[in-house]
């Protein structure tokens, strides 16, 4: 029923997400609630673009930027982007290990050696359509924080004002407020974003724009593919935010009126958890974070592997497919999940590598911002399909929104 923008929502709350959420409840209690209000139409807005850039150009960014910026400076910036991604990945899986060895207790290496596998045995052998239609399942885990809010007692009204004010703390730990930002504007989720579009167009056109039952769709016309994603963009976007305002609900009430307010393992993220699940709160909370993360990973891995493949000029790639069809993709992929799953051996500990890889999405965030602001702009690629006022308007608000943060960030810690 729903396209790339659904999933891709799913994955941005991936354990990065719930770690940093949690921490930024426990630490803060409800001052970051403003922040979901503020970004959920930013987001829809950086997710559009991207989907409609893709659409109509039926390419994703990197060949979008080729000959439109200084190339070693896209070189540059696409290696930054495969780290930070890299990176990301071994805090997630690093993450899902601690987490499963709540309910059973293999040594770490183990259970991220089980993750890798799995992750790339569905990269490899099954589309990544075919894989998250049922993985996704597992991320209705995460609506326990919304029956956890319920079924405590919580001052609906102090929450309604902490949503509606801004609160801001002067204080290097507030700096959290940028790893927020970061996780919840991802720059993997745009890359995403463009790169599934094509590839959906691409099935689509194969197809001859049919649906399962051979009716047409008219999904071949660009006007009405754009409809239907910004359908499914508005209520996947809506779905991660307001996700992620439970989470820091939740941990405010659990966590930070209790005293707890400094996360470090799974194990104490999975009390906010408690009230509703008691002795199976670790249970509930591995499910989310293992559904999410098995979501997200072979977005974060495929994201970078696309970025890579288009800055190679890689005549075949992409998730669709097969590894006999394209090779030196699923060598890439497998090198970069791999590679960040060696990340977390560093002994940084798990929880504050989730935070770590926010900040480094934040980071990147503003240069992506830009160039996405520069290719939906531009007449000659776009034609009638460039960016309204509306669009202009939050896009830079985005962007500002984020060199702002970045700013305050480098001031205050």
């Amino acid at each position: 029923m729903f396209g790339p923008g659904l999933v891709t929502a799913a994955s941005d709350d991936d354990p990065s997400g719930i770690a940093t959420y949690t921490e930024a409840g426990a630490a803060f209690g409800l001052s970051f609630l403003w922040v979901f209000l503020l970004t959920l139409p930013l987001m829809i807005a950086v997710q559009e673009a991207s989907a409609r850039l893709a659409l109509v150009t039926k390419h994703g960014y990197v060949k979008n930027l080729r000959g439109r910026v200084w190339e070693p400076l896209l070189w540059v910036g696409v290696i930054l982007f495969v780290l930070v991604n890299a990176f990301n990945i071994g805090a997630d899986v690093q993450f899902m290990a601690a987490s499963a060895s709540l309910l059973y207790p293999l040594p770490s290496w183990a259970w991220m050696t089980i993750f890798i596998m799995v992750t790339l045995g569905f990269q490899i052998f099954l589309t990544y359509k075919e894989y998250s239609r049922y993985l996704k399942w597992l991320c209705l885990s995460l609506f326990a924080y919304v029956a956890v809010a319920f079924s405590i007692h919580i001052n609906w009204m102090d929450v309604a004002l902490a949503t509606l004010v801004p609160t801001i703390h002067i204080s290097g730990e507030f700096g959290l407020l940028f790893a927020v930002l970061g996780t919840t504007i991802s720059p993997y989720v745009m890359v995403w974003q463009a790169a599934q579009e094509v590839e959906q167009d691409k099935a689509d056109r194969k197809d001859g724009c049919v649906d399962e039952d051979g009716n047409p769709t008219g999904l071949c016309n660009t006007d009405e593919e754009l409809y239907e994603r910004r359908v499914d963009i508005g209520i996947g976007m809506t779905f991660s935010n307001v996700i992620a305002w439970f989470i820091v609900v939740t941990a405010a009430y659990v966590l930070f009126a209790n005293g707890m307010k400094d996360v470090t393992s799974p194990a104490e993220a999975a009390l906010v958890l408690a009230p509703i699940a008691g002795n199976y709160a670790s249970l509930l909370f591995t499910l989310g974070v293992i559904g999410t993360g098995m979501l997200g990973v072979p977005i974060l891995a495929g994201s970078a592997a696309y970025a890579l493949a288009a800055l190679f000029k890689m005549k075949k790639s992409g998730l669709s497919k097969t590894w006999k069809q394209a090779p030196l993709f699923y060598v890439i992929l497998v090198v970069i999940t791999i590679g960040g799953a060696c990340a977390p051996f560093f002994g940084v500990n798990p929880v504050k590598a989730l935070i770590y890889a926010a900040l480094g999405n934040a980071l990147l965030a503003p240069l992506l911002l830009l160039s996405i602001i520069r290719l939906t702009n531009d007449k000659k690629l776009m034609g009638r399909f460039v960016n309204g006022r509306l669009s202009n308007v939050l896009l830079w608000v985005t962007f500002l929104l984020m060199s702002a943060s970045l700013v305050f960030w480098i001031v205050v810690r």
